[in-house]
């Protein structure tokens, strides 16, 4: 549209359209940079513990299965190394294949405590609750236990010497009996494994 004076007005110059093209672009800019896909971890992360629930029941029944051998473990626990402590004589001792089944049996533990962790990660990950950290608590410190076995009768039955610990008295009593912590989370983990079983193989985990 043409003025009075011969100039056109509505129409900016094409220097001032140029101008005003990479600040459009500029505005837009910070959208796209604020839909950011997530990191591959993250990514890796959210896809394990989809299919951790999506097999639930595979895996929360793995995770009872191994703690229910510790059953064995903890017999001989108390039969064995607590009675001799107590009384200077045991009423089980276990001896050649079946001592190194014992052991290995504790060593099943290490797996255990790995797959019943999870149990309890994947339910704080639905909210806090203090009973699932409760719960990792008494699991992990059996790392100290089995320090123990292998410090007092594994490393000392290899090495044919005699049963004795390098933990001061009051550690190896406390690393002995933290092992009986396990017996409400593996009454737990059976429940859960009831439960799941139940309540057929696309059982939701327990939250409570």
């Amino acid at each position: 549209m043409a003025g009075s004076s011969g100039e056109w007005v509505g129409a900016a110059p094409s220097g001032e359209r140029d101008a005003v093209a990479p600040s459009a672009r500029d505005a837009a800019a910070p959208s796209a940079r604020g839909t950011r896909q997530p990191s591959m971890a993250r990514g890796m992360w959210d896809r394990f513990w989809r299919w951790y629930e999506r097999h639930y029941l595979l895996n929360v029944a793995f995770a009872s299965g191994l703690f229910v051998l510790q059953l064995v473990h903890l017999y001989w626990l108390g039969a064995d190394p607590i009675a001799t402590r107590l009384t200077g004589d045991g009423v089980f001792h276990p001896a050649g294949v079946a001592r190194y089944l014992i052991f290995f049996v504790d060593y099943t533990e290490i797996p255990a405590l790995v797959a019943v962790s999870l149990v309890y990660v994947n339910e704080l990950r639905a909210g806090r609750s203090l009973r699932p950290l409760l719960f990792l608590a008494l699991l992990n410190s059996q790392w100290l236990h089995v320090f123990w076995i292998t410090d007092e009768y594994v490393g000392n039955e290899l090495a044919r010497q005699a049963i004795v610990s390098s933990l001061p008295a009051w550690l190896a009593w406390a690393a002995i009996l933290i092992d009986y912590g396990e017996l409400p989370v593996i009454w737990d983990t059976l429940r859960r494994a009831a439960s799941a079983l139940i309540a057929g193989p696309r059982a939701a985990p327990l939250r409570r």
